[in-house]
Protein backbone atom coordinates (compact mmCIF):
# COMPACT_ATOMS: atom_id res chain seq x y z
CA UNK A 1 0.00 0.00 0.00
CA UNK A 2 1.32 3.28 -1.01
CA UNK A 3 2.59 5.35 1.96
CA UNK A 4 4.79 8.74 2.54
CA UNK A 5 7.07 9.42 4.78
CA UNK A 6 6.20 12.24 7.18
CA UNK A 7 8.22 14.64 9.74
CA UNK A 8 6.48 17.11 12.08
CA UNK A 9 7.48 18.84 15.45
CA UNK A 10 7.08 16.99 19.25
CA UNK A 11 7.65 18.76 22.06
CA UNK A 12 10.80 21.17 22.11
CA UNK A 13 10.79 21.29 18.57
CA UNK A 14 12.25 17.60 18.30
CA UNK A 15 11.57 15.98 14.91
CA UNK A 16 9.38 12.96 14.43
CA UNK A 17 9.66 10.87 11.74
CA UNK A 18 7.22 8.27 10.12
CA UNK A 19 4.72 6.97 7.78
CA UNK A 20 1.02 8.44 6.36
CA UNK A 21 -0.95 5.49 5.04
CA UNK A 22 -3.75 7.33 3.21
CA UNK A 23 -7.13 5.83 3.45
CA UNK A 24 -8.61 3.36 0.55
CA UNK A 25 -11.09 5.00 -1.50
CA UNK A 26 -11.01 8.40 0.05
CA UNK A 27 -11.94 11.29 -1.70
CA UNK A 28 -11.97 13.97 1.27
CA UNK A 29 -10.77 14.55 4.59
CA UNK A 30 -10.92 11.24 6.34
CA UNK A 31 -10.85 10.04 9.83
CA UNK A 32 -7.53 9.29 10.83
CA UNK A 33 -5.62 6.91 13.57
CA UNK A 34 -2.56 8.01 15.30
CA UNK A 35 0.00 5.11 16.31
CA UNK A 36 2.79 4.76 18.04
CA UNK A 37 4.55 1.66 19.35
CA UNK A 38 6.01 0.21 23.17
CA UNK A 39 9.16 0.06 25.27
CA UNK A 40 12.08 0.74 22.79
CA UNK A 41 10.11 -0.50 19.57
CA UNK A 42 10.43 1.04 16.30
CA UNK A 43 7.41 1.71 14.06
CA UNK A 44 8.77 -1.01 11.48
CA UNK A 45 7.79 -3.50 13.85
CA UNK A 46 4.12 -4.77 12.59
CA UNK A 47 2.67 -1.34 13.15
CA UNK A 48 3.43 -0.75 9.05
CA UNK A 49 1.10 -4.17 8.85
CA UNK A 50 -1.70 -2.79 11.31
CA UNK A 51 -1.38 0.71 9.81
CA UNK A 52 -2.37 -0.59 6.25
CA UNK A 53 -5.02 -2.79 7.46
CA UNK A 54 -7.01 0.15 8.82
CA UNK A 55 -6.02 2.31 5.42
CA UNK A 56 -7.66 -0.62 3.61
CA UNK A 57 -10.89 0.19 5.43
CA UNK A 58 -11.17 3.48 4.91
CA UNK A 59 -9.14 5.22 7.56
CA UNK A 60 -6.00 6.89 7.51
CA UNK A 61 -2.88 5.91 9.50
CA UNK A 62 -0.28 8.24 10.69
CA UNK A 63 2.73 6.19 12.27
CA UNK A 64 5.34 7.70 13.77
CA UNK A 65 8.70 6.99 16.01
CA UNK A 66 9.17 8.02 19.49
CA UNK A 67 11.98 10.77 19.95
CA UNK A 68 15.00 9.48 20.87
CA UNK A 69 14.69 5.86 18.82
CA UNK A 70 14.34 4.51 15.06
CA UNK A 71 13.94 7.49 12.21
CA UNK A 72 13.18 10.05 15.10
CA UNK A 73 15.84 12.34 16.69
CA UNK A 74 16.01 13.63 20.33
CA UNK A 75 18.82 12.72 22.62
CA UNK A 76 19.44 10.46 24.79
CA UNK A 77 19.49 8.11 22.08
CA UNK A 78 17.68 4.72 23.53
CA UNK A 79 15.63 6.96 26.10
CA UNK A 80 11.77 6.64 27.29
CA UNK A 81 10.59 9.30 28.77
CA UNK A 82 6.83 8.84 29.21
CA UNK A 83 5.65 12.23 29.94
CA UNK A 84 7.39 13.70 26.59
CA UNK A 85 5.99 10.44 24.73
CA UNK A 86 2.39 11.63 25.77
CA UNK A 87 3.10 15.13 24.71
CA UNK A 88 4.79 14.00 21.72
CA UNK A 89 1.56 12.19 20.71
CA UNK A 90 -0.74 15.40 21.02
CA UNK A 91 1.83 17.02 18.47
CA UNK A 92 0.72 14.15 16.63
CA UNK A 93 -2.55 14.28 16.85
CA UNK A 94 -1.57 18.73 16.21
CA UNK A 95 0.04 17.74 12.49
CA UNK A 96 -2.43 15.47 11.62
CA UNK A 97 -5.35 18.03 12.02
CA UNK A 98 -3.44 20.53 10.09
CA UNK A 99 -3.58 18.04 7.16
CA UNK A 100 -6.50 18.67 3.90
CA UNK A 101 -6.73 14.83 4.05
CA UNK A 102 -7.55 14.94 7.48
CA UNK A 103 -11.03 15.33 9.67
CA UNK A 104 -9.79 16.48 12.42
CA UNK A 105 -12.82 16.13 14.14
CA UNK A 106 -12.63 12.35 13.86
CA UNK A 107 -9.10 11.45 14.90
CA UNK A 108 -8.90 7.96 16.47
CA UNK A 109 -5.58 6.96 19.08
CA UNK A 110 -4.00 3.61 18.98
CA UNK A 111 -1.04 2.62 21.45
CA UNK A 112 0.34 -0.93 22.12
CA UNK A 113 1.86 -2.22 24.88
CA UNK A 114 3.80 1.17 26.93
CA UNK A 115 2.42 3.13 24.33
CA UNK A 116 -1.30 1.49 25.40
CA UNK A 117 -0.87 3.31 28.71
CA UNK A 118 0.40 6.53 26.87
CA UNK A 119 -2.61 6.66 24.62
CA UNK A 120 -4.54 5.73 27.76
CA UNK A 121 -3.61 9.34 29.34
CA UNK A 122 -3.68 11.37 25.95
CA UNK A 123 -7.39 9.93 25.58
CA UNK A 124 -8.08 11.38 28.76
CA UNK A 125 -6.54 15.08 28.82
CA UNK A 126 -7.04 15.21 24.73
CA UNK A 127 -10.45 15.92 23.52
CA UNK A 128 -9.45 15.71 20.59
CA UNK A 129 -9.60 12.24 20.76
CA UNK A 130 -13.08 10.70 19.47
CA UNK A 131 -12.42 6.90 20.04
CA UNK A 132 -8.97 4.90 21.61
CA UNK A 133 -7.60 1.85 21.60
CA UNK A 134 -5.11 -0.07 24.13
CA UNK A 135 -3.85 -2.77 23.19
CA UNK A 136 -1.85 -5.52 25.42
CA UNK A 137 -1.46 -2.14 27.86
CA UNK A 138 0.78 -1.71 30.45
CA UNK A 139 -1.50 0.01 32.37
CA UNK A 140 0.99 0.71 36.01
CA UNK A 141 4.53 1.31 35.87
CA UNK A 142 4.80 0.50 39.75
CA UNK A 143 3.13 -2.66 39.16
CA UNK A 144 5.06 -3.65 36.25
CA UNK A 145 8.34 -3.24 37.45
CA UNK A 146 7.30 -4.89 41.02
CA UNK A 147 6.63 -7.92 38.80
CA UNK A 148 9.38 -7.55 36.89
CA UNK A 149 12.10 -7.70 39.57
CA UNK A 150 12.89 -10.32 42.16
CA UNK A 151 12.88 -9.32 45.72
CA UNK A 152 16.06 -10.26 46.56
CA UNK A 153 17.20 -8.02 43.08
CA UNK A 154 15.15 -4.94 44.28
CA UNK A 155 18.75 -3.13 46.34
CA UNK A 156 20.92 -3.73 43.28
CA UNK A 157 18.55 -2.56 40.89
CA UNK A 158 17.90 0.69 43.45
CA UNK A 159 21.53 0.78 43.61
CA UNK A 160 22.07 0.87 39.91
CA UNK A 161 19.39 3.93 39.07
CA UNK A 162 20.86 6.05 41.86
CA UNK A 163 24.72 5.12 40.61
CA UNK A 164 22.98 6.36 37.39
CA UNK A 165 21.95 8.94 39.34
CA UNK A 166 24.29 10.24 40.82
CA UNK A 167 27.03 10.21 37.24
CA UNK A 168 24.46 12.12 35.31
CA UNK A 169 24.24 14.73 38.19
CA UNK A 170 27.99 14.94 37.86
CA UNK A 171 27.69 15.63 34.07
CA UNK A 172 28.37 11.78 32.94
CA UNK A 173 26.93 9.63 30.34
CA UNK A 174 23.04 8.16 30.51
CA UNK A 175 24.33 4.52 31.33
CA UNK A 176 22.42 1.96 28.96
CA UNK A 177 21.61 -1.89 29.80
CA UNK A 178 20.16 -4.11 27.82
CA UNK A 179 16.34 -3.46 26.54
CA UNK A 180 16.01 -7.24 26.35
CA UNK A 181 17.77 -10.13 28.06
CA UNK A 182 16.79 -14.00 27.72
CA UNK A 183 17.78 -13.78 31.26
CA UNK A 184 15.39 -13.47 34.06
CA UNK A 185 18.19 -12.49 36.39
CA UNK A 186 20.11 -10.38 33.97
CA UNK A 187 20.16 -6.39 34.16
CA UNK A 188 17.44 -5.42 31.61
CA UNK A 189 14.12 -3.48 31.11
CA UNK A 190 12.72 -6.59 29.94
CA UNK A 191 14.58 -9.79 31.22
CA UNK A 192 12.50 -12.48 29.85
CA UNK A 193 12.54 -15.24 27.42
CA UNK A 194 9.49 -14.09 25.37
CA UNK A 195 10.35 -10.61 25.09
CA UNK A 196 13.95 -11.39 24.18
CA UNK A 197 12.27 -13.91 21.61
CA UNK A 198 10.42 -11.52 20.31
CA UNK A 199 12.18 -8.42 19.71
CA UNK A 200 15.54 -10.56 18.32
CA UNK A 201 13.33 -11.85 15.74
CA UNK A 202 10.98 -9.13 14.53
CA UNK A 203 14.24 -7.03 14.45
CA UNK A 204 15.20 -8.48 11.07
CA UNK A 205 12.50 -6.19 9.58
CA UNK A 206 13.63 -3.42 11.90
CA UNK A 207 17.46 -2.99 11.02
CA UNK A 208 17.60 0.26 13.27
CA UNK A 209 15.80 -1.18 16.48
CA UNK A 210 18.69 -1.38 19.33
CA UNK A 211 18.52 -3.35 22.30
CA UNK A 212 19.74 -0.87 24.33
CA UNK A 213 17.93 1.78 26.81
CA UNK A 214 18.72 4.02 29.06
CA UNK A 215 19.17 3.16 32.82
CA UNK A 216 17.16 6.03 33.78
CA UNK A 217 14.42 5.03 31.36
CA UNK A 218 13.38 1.99 34.03
CA UNK A 219 12.95 4.62 36.50
CA UNK A 220 10.86 7.03 34.32
CA UNK A 221 8.80 3.85 33.28
CA UNK A 222 8.21 2.71 36.95
CA UNK A 223 6.96 6.03 37.81
CA UNK A 224 4.72 6.08 35.01
CA UNK A 225 0.96 4.96 36.12
CA UNK A 226 -1.94 5.41 33.50
CA UNK A 227 -4.49 3.61 35.41
CA UNK A 228 -4.71 6.80 37.34
CA UNK A 229 -6.15 8.52 34.44
CA UNK A 230 -8.56 5.58 33.10
CA UNK A 231 -11.50 6.81 34.15
CA UNK A 232 -11.15 10.58 32.98
CA UNK A 233 -11.10 8.96 29.41
CA UNK A 234 -14.85 9.20 29.08
CA UNK A 235 -17.34 9.68 27.34
CA UNK A 236 -14.50 8.84 25.04
CA UNK A 237 -15.15 5.16 23.62
CA UNK A 238 -12.80 2.93 24.71
CA UNK A 239 -11.29 -0.62 23.49
CA UNK A 240 -9.04 -2.46 25.50
CA UNK A 241 -7.50 -5.77 24.03
CA UNK A 242 -5.94 -7.60 26.57
CA UNK A 243 -4.22 -10.94 26.26
CA UNK A 244 -5.17 -13.60 29.08
CA UNK A 245 -1.58 -14.82 29.58
CA UNK A 246 0.33 -11.73 29.50
CA UNK A 247 3.07 -11.49 32.08
CA UNK A 248 5.07 -8.37 30.28
CA UNK A 249 2.06 -5.93 30.78
CA UNK A 250 0.49 -8.26 33.32
CA UNK A 251 -3.18 -9.09 32.43
CA UNK A 252 -4.10 -8.66 36.26
CA UNK A 253 -3.17 -4.82 36.29
CA UNK A 254 -4.81 -3.86 32.82
CA UNK A 255 -7.94 -5.53 33.93
CA UNK A 256 -7.92 -3.66 37.43
CA UNK A 257 -7.71 -0.34 35.37
CA UNK A 258 -10.29 -1.54 32.89
CA UNK A 259 -12.94 -2.01 35.41
CA UNK A 260 -12.05 2.07 36.86
CA UNK A 261 -12.65 3.12 33.24
CA UNK A 262 -16.29 4.27 32.53
CA UNK A 263 -18.62 4.11 30.15
CA UNK A 264 -18.59 3.78 26.60
CA UNK A 265 -15.82 1.00 26.75
CA UNK A 266 -15.29 -2.40 24.98
CA UNK A 267 -12.76 -5.08 26.25
CA UNK A 268 -11.37 -8.02 24.09
CA UNK A 269 -10.17 -10.64 26.42
CA UNK A 270 -7.41 -12.52 23.71
CA UNK A 271 -6.06 -16.00 24.06
CA UNK A 272 -2.35 -15.91 24.01
CA UNK A 273 0.67 -13.80 25.48
CA UNK A 274 1.99 -10.14 24.81
CA UNK A 275 3.70 -10.49 21.75
CA UNK A 276 0.42 -12.87 19.66
CA UNK A 277 -1.22 -9.96 19.09
CA UNK A 278 1.22 -8.83 16.61
CA UNK A 279 1.10 -11.89 14.38
CA UNK A 280 -0.91 -14.42 12.61
CA UNK A 281 -4.18 -15.30 13.95
CA UNK A 282 -3.87 -12.61 17.05
CA UNK A 283 -2.90 -9.78 14.38
CA UNK A 284 -6.10 -11.08 12.30
CA UNK A 285 -8.43 -11.11 15.51
CA UNK A 286 -7.11 -7.50 17.68
CA UNK A 287 -6.97 -5.23 14.43
CA UNK A 288 -10.06 -6.37 13.28
CA UNK A 289 -11.30 -5.08 16.87
CA UNK A 290 -9.82 -2.09 16.55
CA UNK A 291 -10.88 -1.45 13.24
CA UNK A 292 -14.38 -2.13 14.14
CA UNK A 293 -14.10 -0.12 16.76
CA UNK A 294 -13.01 3.16 14.74
CA UNK A 295 -15.35 2.44 11.85
CA UNK A 296 -18.03 2.27 14.70
CA UNK A 297 -17.40 5.84 16.36
CA UNK A 298 -15.78 8.04 13.63
CA UNK A 299 -17.56 7.08 11.01
CA UNK A 300 -20.94 9.41 10.79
Amino acid sequence: MTREDIEFQGEGGVTLRGWFYPASGATGPTPTIVMSHGLTAVKEMYLDDFAAYFAAAGLNALVYDHRNFGDSDGTPRQETDPVMQQRDMRHAISYASTRLDVDENRIGLWGTSFSGGVALVVAAVDRRVKAVVSQVPGTSGAGMAIRAVRPDFAAHVREMLDGDRMNRFAGGEPAVVPAVSPDPTGPAMMPDAEAWTWFTETAKRAPNWKNEVTVRSMEMAGEYEPISYISRISPTPLLMIVADNDVVAPVALALDAYELAKEPKKLLLMRGGHFDAYEGTGFEESAAAARDHFLSHLNP
